[in-house]
């Protein structure tokens, strides 16, 4: 097996999860905007407010979430990664502060593209890792683009997530409407095995209620999308929709006012780029001096 295929989420189907990553998008689904906010207040973690920071694809992770954390750290310089950087980096752009002289007219501030030549001292990914395919080689490349005692602040999706929609879809036997999502222990065991040290995870759980299936629907196809390598494979019809709709009606879970409820786990991890071990002096000994020892041993 290679290392590659070693590394794929089970049921995960890359070429969808590429496909998400990659559309066109002018702004920033609400939900990824939403923790974008609470991730904020997470910044408290820093004794020293970090002086560089680099913002993983920003179009999906918060454009506002990215304007609050420029709030938080105004004299920190930036930079992003983005699949799409043209309009990432419009989108982050910041108008330069106004001036009566024209001789200290400053330019728009445009954050830089991200370089692992320079390491950044917080790296920030908000609402991504879930819908990775390869997480544990995008974790290393996090770990490259941050400085000997940096941090990473990162959120995603947890296993619980979702979990009313996937009891429809089971109850009338259908495939599951997403691929199952990794746990924070897990996430914070693969941290370690990328070299980061000090992994601290944890989770909190958002209720959101709906007026109906219609609602339900339309929020989640702005929050994501059905990545599981087993849904169906064609294109549904208007028929399938109406059943779908249907189904989540009859089968849906339900709060005391009987609204349509679903869950989700945010799951948060921050974890700190250690200074490097010192490797151990070794001895390499061919393996025929050692049998020849052996031999006049026994002699």
């Amino acid at each position: 097996m290679s290392p590659e295929s070693a590394d794929r989420v089970p049921g995960l189907d890359p070429r969808a999860a590429a496909r998400w990553q990659r559309l066109p998008r002018s702004e920033s689904p609400w939900l990824h905007e939403e923790v974008a906010s609470r991730m904020v207040e997470r910044l408290q973690v820093f004794r020293d407010a970090p002086t560089s920071w680099l913002h993983w694809e920003p179009l999906l992770g918060g454009l506002q979430g990215h304007a609050r954390v420029r709030a938080a750290l105004p004299e920190a310089a930036c930079q992003v990664w983005s699949h799409d950087l043209a309009q990432a980096q419009a989108l982050t752009r910041e108008a330069a502060a106004r001036s009566w002289n024209p001789l200290r007219r400053a330019r728009d501030r445009v954050p830089d593209a991200a370089d692992p030549r320079q390491p950044v001292q917080l790296l920030w990914a908000n609402m991504g890792l879930h819908a990775e395919s390869a997480p544990q080689a995008l974790l290393a490349r996090w770990h490259a683009h941050l400085a000997t005692g940096g941090f990473l602040l990162m959120s995603c999706l947890g296993p619980d997530s979702l979990a009313e929609l996937r009891a429809v879809y089971a109850r009338l036997g259908w495939p599951t409407p997403t691929h199952a999502f990794t746990d924070m222990h897990d996430w914070g065991d693969m941290l370690v095995q990328a070299g980061f040290a000090e992994p601290v995870m944890d989770m909190e759980r958002l209720t959101l209620t709906y007026g109906s299936a219609q609602a339900l629907l339309d929020d989640l196809r702005g929050m994501g999308r059905n990545l599981s390598s087993t849904r169906f494979g064609g294109l549904r019809g208007r028929g399938w929709r109406a059943a779908l709709m249907d189904a989540i009606e009859r089968h849906g879970a339900r709060d005391a006012d009987g609204r349509l409820r679903l869950g989700l786990e945010i799951v948060y991890g921050h974890a700190v780029k250690a200074e490097p071990r010192a490797r151990t002096g070794q001895t390499a000994v061919p393996l025929d001096d050692v049998r020849r020892q052996l031999r006049r041993g026994r002699g």
